[in-house]
């Protein structure tokens, strides 16, 4: 699903819709309210966010097991697996499962940790502690109250912060804003901020900030020609990424998130990189996507969070990490 453009302006649209919205908010915060969360015996660490679409979790759900494996705390991940077939509590397998089992996000998370994936996140969950590991890291969850969370970090986008405000369908709130600020203890501010953003930021949590860079400095992308392509929350913020490393953006093409490509649409995009002697690049969360057969024709950039202050980070997550483990 690609983000409506009315989602991040006001208008007619979204003031039509806004009795829709009301429906949707108020089915939410009875979700929240309606369920216990199920404790489990070792700390839970949320990354999520309140828009519908991406606003860097993943990146940011690396980036803290990166840390918590610093701290030599055995870590592992905890996923829906959104856009797999498998529903059931399972341990991701990377060698023998697909994007179209698991998901994209889930093979990307167990090439780095342990993953575990299903619908129920609580079993899920269980079934993680089982195997003895330390905490757990959950891509994605903060409007799921299944499962008690020690620390949830809300990521939230530099540039398209909350689009104009509304909850879903008039605008890309998930639920009611302050009904999420409520639930969370840090904010993970993700790119060039605007003025309005980082005034309108809660002043009692710490608010994180970083912006995506290359995850090498030697690669053989920096700079050369490319024809790039994306089917992210947020697909721009890609192409900006390759056009800060000096690349010619010789043709770009965007995708729906978790979009899966045919051979075809491939072979169109080498065709068109043939011709302008460019290569082919896109994200590492695309190329689990990309048909088998056309992946060695393809460069993948890898990208990694680059923090203002680390120290901060790790601060927050020592508070949970000492009251629990």
């Amino acid at each position: 699903m690609r983000a409506p453009n009315f989602w991040y302006k006001e208008g007619v649209l979204p003031t039509l819709l806004s009795p829709m919205s009301q429906i949707w908010a108020w089915r939410a915060r009875r979700r929240l309210t309606k369920v216990k969360p199920t404790k489990v015996d070792i700390p839970v660490i949320c990354i999520g966010n309140v828009v519908a679409g991406g606003a860097g979790k993943t990146p940011v759900a690396l980036s803290v097991m990166e840390r918590l494996h610093t701290s030599n705390i055995n870590a592992g991940f905890l996923s829906r697996g959104y856009g797999g077939s498998i529903s059931a509590s399972t341990k991701v397998e990377t060698s023998k499962h697909s994007s179209r089992d698991v998901g994209d996000e889930p093979l990307l998370l167990a090439s780095v940790a342990p993953t575990w994936i299903g619908n129920d996140r609580v079993k899920s969950a269980l079934a993680a502690v089982d195997t003895g590991i330390g905490a757990i890291v959950m891509d994605d969850g903060l409007q799921n109250p299944a499962l008690h969370k020690d620390l949830s970090i809300l990521v939230i986008d530099g540039r398209y912060g909350y689009g104009n405000g509304r909850v879903m369908p008039a605008g890309p709130l998930r639920e009611p804003l302050e009904c999420a600020m409520q639930r969370v203890e840090a904010i993970a501010l993700i790119g060039d901020v605007s003025d309005p953003l980082q005034a309108a930021m809660p002043k009692n949590i710490p608010i994180l900030m970083a912006r995506f860079v290359p995850a090498t400095k030697d690669d053989d992308i920096s700079g050369k020609p490319v024809v790039a392509f994306a089917g992210i929350g947020q697909p721009e913020k890609f192409f900006e990424t390759l056009a800060g490393m000096g690349c010619d953006l010789i043709d770009i093409a965007g995708f729906p998130d978790h979009y899966y490509y045919s051979v075809d649409e491939i072979m169109r995009l080498i065709d068109t990189a043939a011709m302008a002697d460019a290569l082919v690049v896109t994200t590492e969360k695309d190329m689990v996507r990309v048909p088998v057969e056309a992946r060695d024709m393809i460069r993948s950039l890898k990208i990694r969070l680059d923090w203002n202050d680390l120290g901060e980070l790790d601060e927050v997550l020592g508070q949970v990490l000492k009251e629990k483990v």
